[in-house]
């Protein structure tokens, strides 16, 4: 929906000395017309960006064309919002989305909006699809909650990105205590990615997740340690075979600049391709720390994209000690508009998923118990400082 309301809006022509729909009227720099065309109201985001829209429009799905539900423009009934999936395709990326869980779904608002495709059109179960909840036992497969957040993503027009088919942890203990030898290994992982891909047909994938060191080597695993590196070639072939138009990656962290682990990815991808081996994209996680973004990052993701593959940017947080205070908030403003910029830059890099997008469900505070507060919402689910520098992120 959202990419057809952007079509429309390079449809509709400027009238003179005003902005048209859904362009940009205001803001830190901004030197265009800050007023709109008849029916538009200039409407503020952020000191960075005010966006010409239309309150309360109802958009139908299956037209390129708005359709108001009254005669006249009220007043709108919440503070509007740029939209952080709008800014995002208006930057020329298919998508910005947020992470979620089975439990979060009972949280109404939380739910209203992560539905909000304004905000978000793309969705990536955290957990419902890992090996531990899809196969608990050996060729027993259960999707119900997989299930349950694919019908969330369909009845709100998002994109999913299906996470993960091979992963070292949340494994049931068949896997990872099974003693299975080589063929037998293969032949489990051959069956496990077949089925969950086969099961979630047309999506983006996270095949193989965190298969490197922070060094470059190859993590000791239960796949690893029994067949080598070749279980990466057979969940790969084995998704591919189950869904010829699936989006096939391998997902990392500590790959967001150039080092030993991201050379690794890219020395994998390269050996991938040349045995033909299906592979479209990398991810990289992204979950960094305030006032440590790496300045490769840009020429990172240009390293990938060299290669033939897409990148994704894929788990974004970015977390800072506690307690919260203004300075970092605002240094964590800028080192979001910083990731975002780099993803901007480089054609290849196709969307950006923050791990969820507010600090009441992130993970951090359970793993590291003096961080927290690394998502551009705050756990009331109001905006924060991050939420601008993401805007400006995506900014001409």
């Amino acid at each position: 929906m959202a990419s057809k309301l952007l079509v429309f809006a390079t449809l509709l022509e400027f009238a003179v000395a005003q902005s048209g729909a859904w362009s940009q009227c205001g803001g830190i720099d901004w030197g265009g017309p800050t007023t709109c065309i008849p029916g538009w109201i200039c409407t503020y985001s952020s000191s960075w960006y005010s966006q010409c829209l239309r309150p309360m429009v109802d958009y139908d799905i299956d037209d390129t064309t708005p359709t108001s539900t009254t005669s006249s423009i009220p007043t709108p009934s919440r503070t509007p919002t740029v939209g952080l999936a709008l800014v995002a395709q208006a930057a020329g990326k298919l998508y910005f989305g947020s992470a979620t869980d089975n439990p979060e779904l009972n949280d109404a608002p939380y739910v209203a909006l992560l539905g909000d495709t304004m905000e978000f059109n793309q969705i990536t179960p955290g957990n419902s699809m890992k090996w531990g909840a899809t196969e608990p036992s050996r060729g027993t497969f259960t999707f119900t909650k997989g299930d349950a957040i694919v019908k969330f993503a369909q009845d709100n027009g998002q994109l999913l990105r299906g996470h993960n088919c091979v992963w070292h942890r949340q494994l049931p203990s068949w896997v990872s205590s099974g003693n299975f030898d080589n063929a037998t290994l293969q032949s489990i992982v051959q069956t496990h990615c077949s089925t969950l891909v086969g099961h979630y047909k047309g999506q983006i994938w996270d095949v193989v997740n965190e298969p490197f060191n922070d060094d470059g080597t190859w993590r000791a695993s239960i796949f690893y340690n029994t067949t080598g590196p070749s279980f990466v070639n057979v969940a790969l072939q084995a998704a591919r075979a189950a869904d010829p138009n699936a989006k096939l990656y391998i997902n990392d962290y500590n790959i967001e600049g150039t080092c030993a682990k991201s050379a690794a990815m890219a020395n994998l991808v390269k050996s991938l391709k040349a045995q033909d081996v299906p592979i479209d994209g990398v991810g990289i996680q992204a979950h960094l720390i305030v006032g440590q973004v790496p300045s490769t990052m840009q020429e990172n993701i240009e390293q990938f994209t060299a290669l033939g593959v897409e990148v994704a940017i894929t788990e974004l947080d970015i977390r800072m000690t506690l307690p919260v205070t203004d300075a970092l908030l605002q240094q964590q403003k800028k080192d979001y508009q910083t990731v975002i910029a780099a993803c901007k830059a480089v054609s290849g890099c196709v969307g950006v998923t923050v791990w969820d997008y507010t600090d009441k469900y992130s993970w951090i505070p359970s793993v590291y118990p003096t961080q927290g507060a690394a998502l551009p919402w705050d756990a009331n689910l109001t905006k924060k400082p991050a939420y601008d520098g993401i805007v400006a992120g995506f900014l001409p």
